[in-house]
């Protein structure tokens, strides 16, 4: 079952333009993300699609390869659907942030093989929160917190704290982890549908899925993510790859 991984990578970033570009410890971001994810032994193929030639030169530099796709995607969901629409010889299409350069390919590995074994038709990682001691990031609206039934699947994605935990023995609280496998049908689907009510009040394009009855499988996982939004977080990114 033939599976390829998109790397979406724009240079227009509000807050960081040109970040893909930006290096850290001696290779631009974009590499670090892309050599982590050729890494992963489920992974078919790995590219990056991208709207900006200036990346696109950059990623051919070190060898990788990348698709030109066009400038008007709203979401990096709709640059993978194009990829979906001019390479359809894959089964899932794995949707990798470009601006999380410590990628674990483990981490990836587990969400393909859970996705497979259950033949879910979406999947998403998701980490378990500690409401004690991780308060901080259930009250931060810039953390997209996850409710996940006891079979796996997601229920809902919000910007608040899911569930309201009027019984707390009973609440189990998870981060969204936005690393996202689809099979072809649904992502193509799933880009033709416009945004869901859903979707536009919390500014989450994974309610679009949830709103329209697609089951979404969420994987555990202990993966952590450090995504780079500021200039500031470069610093944070190298002090972590020198421990490894």
């Amino acid at each position: 079952m033939p599976i390829l991984g998109v790397i979406p990578a724009r240079y227009a970033s509000t807050r960081f333009p040109g970040k893909p570009l930006a290096p850290i410890a001696g290779r631009p971001m974009i590499q670090h993300v892309y050599d982590r994810a050729a890494g992963c032994r489920r992974l078919d193929r790995v590219l990056v699609a991208t709207d900006d030639s200036r990346i696109a030169d950059c990623v051919r530099a070190f060898g990788g390869e990348v698709m030109l796709t066009s400038p008007e995607h709203p979401s990096g969901t709709d640059r993978l659907g194009e990829v979906a629409r001019q390479l359809a010889d894959y089964d899932y299409y794995v949707n990798l942030q470009g601006d999380e350069p410590l990628l674990e390919a483990q981490a990836i590995d587990a969400l393909l093989d859970q996705t497979l074994a259950a033949g879910a038709p979406m999947s998403t990682l998701v980490r378990e929160l500690d409401a004690l001691t991780e308060r901080h990031v259930l009250d931060d609206p810039h953390v997209v917190k996850a409710a996940r039934a006891g079979d796996g699947r997601a229920v809902y994605f919000s910007r608040t704290v899911v569930p309201y935990a009027r019984r707390p023995e009973h609440a189990r609280y998870y981060k969204h982890i936005g690393i996202y496998a689809y099979q072809r049908e649904i992502l193509l689907a799933l880009c033709r549908l416009p945004p869901a009510p859903l979707e536009l009040a919390e500014g989450l394009e994974q309610l679009r899925a949830l709103e329209n009855g697609v089951y979404i499988l969420a994987v555990i996982t202990n993966y952590d993510p450090i995504g780079v939004d500021v200039p500031e977080d470069l610093a944070q990114v190298e002090f972590r790859l020198n421990l490894e």
